[in-house]
């Protein structure tokens, strides 16, 4: 695998130089930093105050990939991406150790009628909201707690069919659906997904609706996912809820510029419905409102403050309200250096993932540290580099 990998690389940056009708460009983010995190849960599920580590994606995640385009005449084009995700301090795969995890697809795009996509992608909502918040300029430290509605894009969607059409007066659609593969049972693990979105000079909005279904086969109670590919129950937050029958996610974000002042919101319904192999008794809802306020100071320095509240109902009640600082300093513009701040305290209780009664315990954003108590902070300094 190592050798084919670096054939690609090689064969990509000869063919950067083609730059006829085709295209192929080699393209790449590097981005690592220090953390400190106060309150951490260690191995025995205790509390073990604070922990200091070298963490990569901070900013956004490290990545390399490959994308071509050739042009067919007549407006049409064939288009392909190979995005690879990668861990800067230990020279790890992410995305569960696939090559190309963060994104594979191949399809044809047209000026009039607009794209369509096969392979593993973003669903739409990642694409109509995500960037209208501030984990679009911050990262996930900024995000939902724990990641529960993909509003970081933990999950990505494996053998799926996407559309994305033209922008028309400012709105464009999005849709995308993706095969379950089972046999007998075209329903069993499938996904799919639409959203749209609106901007008008300093204002744009985005809005959709997800769903994916957890398939047929579960082992414990935990359900492979064959669609979807990807796990949103990764921290305590929600570990609970890992035997989900199905996901349903909606979400509206929007934000308006003014001037060196960028300001917006954001508002997620989420919903893990069970089945007979579940170990929660009746549906688990979140709610999440976000919101966030930049400033640009200089053309090199920007600073961002977040808040973000999250409320679980169903079978047990959680709250989570969480509090994000930024600032970013542009060396050139394919590197810049951060400062990234978290708090978050929890209250009530959810589920562990055995099914039990516990005591909520906080993980700020996307960052994926479990605390072992109901608070927790954090603070991040690192480098971004674009290539």
């Amino acid at each position: 695998m190592k050798k084919s990998l670096l054939i690609v690389i090689i064969l990509a940056t000869f063919a950067v130089a083609a730059r006829a009708q085709n295209s192929v460009t080699l393209y790449g983010i590097v981005d690592s930093g220090f953390a400190y995190i106060h309150n951490v849960k260690d191995s025995n599920g205790e509390n073990q105050s604070t922990m200091i580590k070298l963490s990569s994606g901070n900013l956004s995640g490290s990545r390399w990939g490959i994308k071509g385009r050739e042009d067919l005449g007549g407006g049409l084009a064939v288009i392909f991406q190979l995005e690879n995700g990668f861990n800067v301090g230990t020279g790890n795969f992410g995305q569960g150790g696939r090559e190309f995890g963060r994104k594979s697809l191949v399809g044809l795009t047209g000026n009039a009628w607009g794209t369509v996509t096969l392979g593993r992608q973003y669903d739409p909502l990642v694409d109509v909201v995500q960037g209208l918040t501030e984990d679009n300029y911050f990262g996930g430290v900024f995000g939902t707690p724990g990641d529960l509605d993909n509003y970081d894009n933990s999950l990505r969607v494996s053998n799926s069919l996407k559309y994305v059409s033209p922008i028309f007066a400012g709105f464009q659609v999005e849709a995308l659906y993706g095969l379950g593969g089972v046999a007998g049972a075209t329903g069993s693990g499938q996904t799919y997904g639409f959203g749209a979105a609106y901007s008008n000079g300093p204002f744009s909005l985005g809005a959709g609706y997800f769903y994916a279904d957890g398939g047929s086969t579960a082992t414990a109670g935990v359900h492979t996912w064959t669609g979807s590919s990807d796990s949103l129950f990764n921290t305590v937050i929600n570990s609970g809820f890992a035997s989900a029958k199905s996901i349903q996610i909606a979400k509206v974000g929007g934000q308006y510029v003014i001037g060196a002042v960028t300001v917006g919101a954001a508002y997620s319904n989420t919903r893990y419905s069970r089945d007979a192999t579940s170990v929660f008794h009746e549906p688990a809802k979140f709610n999440n409102g976000s919101a966030f306020f930049n400033y640009q100071f200089t053309s090199a320095v920007r600073a961002g403050a977040a808040y973000n509240y999250t409320s679980l109902t169903g079978p047990s009640s959680a709250h989570y309200s969480q509090v994000n600082l930024g600032v970013d300093f542009t060396l050139s513009k394919r590197t810049e250096l951060y400062a990234l701040f978290g708090y978050q305290k929890a209250s009530g209780t959810t589920l562990n993932s055995n099914g039990a009664v516990v005591s909520a315990q906080a993980s700020i954003g996307d960052f994926g540290v479990n605390s072992g108590t109901n608070s927790q902070d954090l603070a991040v300094v690192g480098i971004h580099h674009k290539f």
